[in-house]
């Protein structure tokens, strides 16, 4: 899953996308509402952090922008303002959730993978598939009720399979999930990690097939 985080502090930006990375999310930083907007518009995000004291304009207005074009990301307001008012301004302009600074790290964590969840429609921390089974809340998996060990671009992988499942998933997707703007990948190494995959969780009879052209859909294996 990947992440655009709008802050302008860097300590603060640089804190929250090391805590985003080490629980297995790409995340990338702007600096600004009009940085923001921009890459939302040309790149794929799952979800979107957002202060309200941007130096450009702010928070709010970038949040109200975003839904008056459409988009339908789910976005997390960060703000040092603590009135039940700011909160409630927030909620109804179109931000799905609200936290106060400072907050606690894991917290965030936690609310992130709930909107994610809510997003596509998942009531459960467990992503499942017949007799695959991923918890995005600790972090495991298992195959046949056995643990099954996976690279974290193996987890990000399947983990976006899992959530857009039965739907297709491109390439795309995939690849700016992976990589971020401070990674280096190439469409070739998704095929090399989706393929190292497909051996991984081909003993449950699971499958990720390749809709040429489009991109992948897990499956089950008809073989």
């Amino acid at each position: 899953m990947r992440i655009l985080v709008v802050e302008d502090d860097s300590l603060v930006a640089s804190g929250i996308k090391q805590g985003l990375a080490n629980a297995g999310y790409t995340v990338d930083v702007a600096r600004n509402a009009a940085s923001a907007e921009r890459h939302l518009r040309e790149e794929n995000f799952d979800l979107a952090v957002v202060d309200i004291g941007l130096p450009d304009i702010d928070g709010l207005t970038l949040v109200q922008r975003l839904r008056h074009r459409k988009m339908r990301l789910p976005v997390l307001v960060l703000t040092a303002r603590g009135s039940m008012e700011d909160t409630i301004a927030g909620l109804d302009i179109g931000a799905d959730d609200y936290m106060t600074k400072p907050f606690r790290l894991p917290e965030l964590i936690a609310r992130i993978r709930a909107l994610i969840r809510r997003a596509h429609s998942i009531t459960s921390t467990e992503l499942q598939h017949d007799r695959l089974v991923l918890n995005t809340g600790s972090y495991t998996a298992t195959l046949n009720d056995q643990p099954l060990l996976l690279t974290q671009r193996e987890w990000m992988i399947l983990e976006t399979l899992l959530m857009a499942s039965p739907r297709v998933v491109s390439k795309d997707k995939l690849l700016q999930n992976l990589t971020g703007w401070d990674k280096n990948i190439t469409p070739n190494a998704i095929e090399v990690h989706v393929s190292r995959l497909r051996a991984k969780i081909a003993p449950g009879g699971i499958e990720i097939r390749t809709v040429r052209g489009i991109g992948y859909r897990i499956d089950q294996s008809h073989s």
